[in-house]
């Protein structure tokens, strides 16, 4: 397993990463959100999760700290096989990130077809 795979229509991509962080700006507070994820075998694992302030859908989770301007928490959650992330001209684009190298997706897969993660 070398790192998350995306596909998009007829498109692909591979990424050599074991994890990654996926970032967005919430489409109606304008706030950003972090997602840190690890590829392992049993799928996509969410680690961390962060939120640049609360508002509409944005709550932070279950014992979530307020560190450097951001609610940082570990959620309780269980591998998932794909992600997938919609693409429209309300919300900004997705960027994914490895390293302090942050792409969006129109970056690393053209088009507006909705992009899917997946272990490779």
């Amino acid at each position: 397993m070398t790192g998350p795979c995306l596909a998009a229509g007829a498109l692909a991509a591979t990424l050599g990463w074991a994890d990654f962080t996926l970032s967005w700006t919430h489409s109606v507070e304008k706030t950003e959100w972090r997602e840190t994820w690890a590829v392992t075998p049993a799928g996509l694992l969410l680690t961390e999760a962060r939120v640049k302030g609360s508002g509409a859908g944005m709550e932070p989770g279950p014992g979530a700290v307020l560190r450097d301007g951001w609610f940082v928490w570990q959620p309780l959650a269980q591998p998932v096989k794909t992600l997938t992330l919609a693409r429209s001209g309300a919300v900004a684009s997705h960027r994914l990130c490895h390293g302090g190298d942050c792409r969006s997706l129109d970056e690393l897969l053209s088009g507006n077809d909705p992009v899917t993660l997946a272990p490779c």
